[in-house]
């Protein structure tokens, strides 16, 4: 199966320079947990409401900080032309659970989380990611060093 078949389509999107309550009232509105951050129509960064919990809120920043001081500037993707096990398997050892997706023009065509592959074939290699992202620390743990 590829990622097309079952990624979410609709992205909204954060700039660099709206406030993390924008970018919040963003989230909540979509019910969604993650914003790419584009510039234009490059891709720069993306925001969850993890990193507005710990980056922001722990760090005591206001609800006035810019996205830019509390996003992830290293953007992982994938193409929406990949299978979705490769992909899974990646969003496993990388401990992510949602990728950005884009076309091979590397323009952004969707987001990719563990939900959407939950059902059907694909439910065995998401659960073996979920599995993979619960484990403690990695390259993208947010605890205190």
């Amino acid at each position: 199966m590829k990622v097309t078949e079952c990624m979410t389509g609709e992205v909204r999107f954060a700039s660099p320079d709206d406030t993390i309550q924008q970018a919040a009232q963003a989230m909540a509105a979509g019910d969604i947990g993650m914003l790419p951050v584009g510039e234009g129509e490059r891709l720069v960064g993306a925001i969850t409401d993890r990193d507005i919990a710990i980056r922001a809120v722990g760090d005591g920043k206001g609800c006035d900080a810019k996205v830019r001081e509390v996003m992830s500037a290293e953007v992982l993707y994938c193409y929406d032309d990949q299978e979705v096990d490769e992909v899974l398997a990646n969003m496993g050892d990388q401990q992510l659970r949602r990728l950005p997706v884009l076309n091979r023009d590397k323009r952004l065509v969707g987001i990719l989380s563990l939900a959407d592959c939950t059902g059907g074939r694909t439910a065995p290699q998401a659960g073996d990611a979920l599995h993979q992202i619960a484990r403690p620390g990695g390259q993208h743990s947010q605890a205190p060093h």
